[in-house]
């Protein structure tokens, strides 16, 4: 699929990953829907970017404002070719406290909740309106990206939620590939590693650093613009479908 002239709907779209994926995206000429809880930063980067994009505030776990988000992009934008998942929070909690007591059932289920449920959401409102879509030249109707975490894999100590919410997202990309493959669709789902997000931004710079050699190569954080290029790439590559892709520099994370 080329990007330019297309429309695309990211969600987590106003900062980190999902940042730099409309950023993306917009500079090689398609238009797009930020989605994201934070209407500050989503409707401050719409103002930056113009009109090329449209802001829609929207928590992912609920099925009203994500619907209308979908609907905007066909009202106001000119229709729904691509949707990226980057929407997602960072649960960390041991099963079992250091005083014995269980880890809290809500805090994981809210893990699960965004993560996962929050995904699969987007990706089933997204689909249905990109079956709409005339073919290209290639039998294609749209492509979904989804963001899973290296933590699938190597999950940490205290990742039980983040985990399982991440590893669920891995399992259900290749159950939906297939699925949606009688449609044109594609979905594939990206693995980042260690990434210079917001969500590290409040460790110490030391800790940043020490994070950060513990990459194989580049010893370094990633650069969420990395994962946009990833997106970008999944996105004009026709036979990568269905593939979970890790981005970490080959780090393989430590039980803590």
């Amino acid at each position: 699929m080329q990007i330019r002239d297309k429309v695309f709907l990211v969600s987590g779209g106003g900062s980190g990953l999902g940042e730099a994926t409309v950023r993306r995206l917009v500079a090689e000429g398609a238009r797009v829907a930020i989605v994201d809880r934070n209407a500050a930063a989503g409707e401050q980067l719409a103002r930056e970017l113009g009109e090329a994009t449209r802001f829609f505030a929207a928590d992912v776990t609920e099925e009203a404002p994500v619907a209308a988000a979908v609907a905007g992009c066909r009202q106001e934008l000119g229709g729904l070719h691509g949707a990226v998942n980057c929407a997602g929070i960072v649960v960390v909690a041991r099963v079992l406290g250091k005083d014995g007591s269980p880890h809290d059932l809500d805090t994981f289920s809210r893990g699960i909740q965004v993560n996962l449920i929050g995904s699969f959401n987007v990706i089933r409102l997204a689909a249905a309106a990109m079956t709409g879509n005339p073919p290209d030249e290639g039998g294609e109707r749209g492509v979904i990206v989804n963001t899973a975490s290296i933590a699938a894999f190597d999950g940490q100590v205290g990742q039980a939620s983040y985990a399982a919410s991440k590893g669920g997202v891995v399992g259900m990309t290749l159950p939906i590939a297939r699925e949606l493959a009688g449609y044109g669709i594609r979905v594939m789902t990206v693995a980042p590693g260690i990434f210079d997000t917001p969500m590290m931004a409040a460790l110490p710079e030391a800790a940043r650093e020490s994070l950060g050699k513990q990459v194989p190569f580049p010893s370094r954080l990633g650069e969420p613009a990395e994962y946009a290029a990833l997106v970008a790439h999944i996105v004009q590559n026709p036979m990568l479908n269905g593939e979970v892709i890790r981005l970490d520099g080959a780090i393989r994370m430590a039980p803590r």
